[in-house]
């Protein structure tokens, strides 16, 4: 039994999705460093919940 060469189609095909899985895998590891950063600042993190925070707000500044 012998196999049939491979068609350039599928050679074509192969590269773009080979450039495509990278370009979303190198995606994906920036939302992942991203994410990493921002927790690993330590900062609170609040989101818009529709209520009223007053942790959002701007500070007042101290008058001298």
């Amino acid at each position: 039994m012998t196999f049939r060469p491979e068609h350039e189609l599928h050679r074509r095909r192969f590269s773009r999705n080979l450039g495509l899985g990278l370009t979303l895998a190198a995606f994906v590891a920036l939302v992942f460093a991203l994410t990493v950063v921002k927790v690993k600042r330590g900062e609170p993190m609040q989101g818009y919940d529709h209520t009223y925070s007053p942790a959002l707000l701007p500070k007042e500044e101290a008058k001298p």
